[in-house]
């Protein structure tokens, strides 16, 4: 059976796999499967884990969070912000749900600097048009 090539691609790393016989992924619709000679197909990932099977292999996983996935001319690329891969199942789903709780956290933290920034913006401009501006460097 003919493969095809799995590039990986985030901004620290880069992987190219090459024979890989089957992927599978998914996205808002639902799960997936890639195999050689599949036609030309775009979608963005879901957070989550994602298989593959390499020529005369074991399943082997890859957990993105979320990303671009272009299949073409027997080249499989998928570009995202950041993934870990292995052959153990739970060592790279717990490391995957490590690092989408992290950016979870970071993610709540920047909404509340954001809220916090619309509500000085909000105070200010009424302070604005009420006659009350606030004289800066005097």
């Amino acid at each position: 059976m003919n493969g095809f090539s799995l590039h990986l691609q985030s901004a620290p790393l880069t992987e190219t796999l090459v024979n890989v016989t089957s992927f599978i992924g998914a996205d808002k619709s639902g799960s997936f499967g890639l195999m050689a000679g599949h036609e030309r197909m775009m979608t963005v990932l879901e957070p989550g884990l994602c298989r593959f099977r390499p020529e005369n292999g074991e399943w082997q996983y890859v957990a993105v969070t979320g990303g671009i996935l272009y299949f073409n001319d027997g080249n499989l690329c998928i570009s995202t912000r950041r993934y870990i891969r292995g052959e153990d199942y739970r060592t790279v789903s717990d490391a995957i749900r490590d690092i989408l709780s992290a950016e979870e956290a970071v993610m709540h933290d920047l909404k509340g600097s954001i809220s916090r920034l619309e509500q000085e913006m909000t105070r200010r401009l009424w302070r604005l048009q009420h006659g009350q501006e606030e004289v800066y460097g005097r």
